[in-house]
């Protein structure tokens, strides 16, 4: 059986590139840790509101501008949605974008009574280790 490769080419702003090789008997852990290496690295564009466009990042603006630290709900953000875009949102849509989140770990959940109750999870500033396995 043939290894595994990826490539990961990217630029940042500043226009310095970038270019990962990852060969061989690649898992999801490994991949997770280069991109924690990235989000290190701050190679995403900062700008005013990234990624605002969508509905999906209409969302994540909402959770990182009103509750980077504290706990929120699905509710919560519908009514921070609506005030802050001025157009209605379905709660399912929120909700399904907010479990979205929770499987790309940028979030956690845990029940609170007939609600789902979220927080942001944000990275340690220490390097991740990798290995060559």
């Amino acid at each position: 059986m043939a290894g595994k490769r990826i490539r990961i080419d990217l630029e940042d702003k500043d226009g310095a590139k970038y270019k990962f090789n990852l060969e061989g008997n690649i898992n999801r852990d490994k991949v997770l840790k280069i991109f924690d290496l990235l989000d290190l690295m701050n190679i995403e564009e900062t700008a005013d509101n990234p990624g605002v466009e969508s509905v999906g990042g209409k969302i994540w603006h909402i959770v990182d501008k009103y509750y980077p630290t504290g706990k929120f709900t699905s509710s919560d953000i519908l009514e921070k949605y609506e005030d802050e875009f001025n157009e209605p949102i379905k709660l399912s849509v929120i909700s399904t974008y907010l479990a979205r989140f929770t499987s790309k770990n940028k979030v956690e959940r845990a029940k609170k009574g007939r609600e789902w109750a979220y927080h942001t999870l944000k990275l340690t500033n220490t390097a991740p280790k990798l290995s060559e396995n």
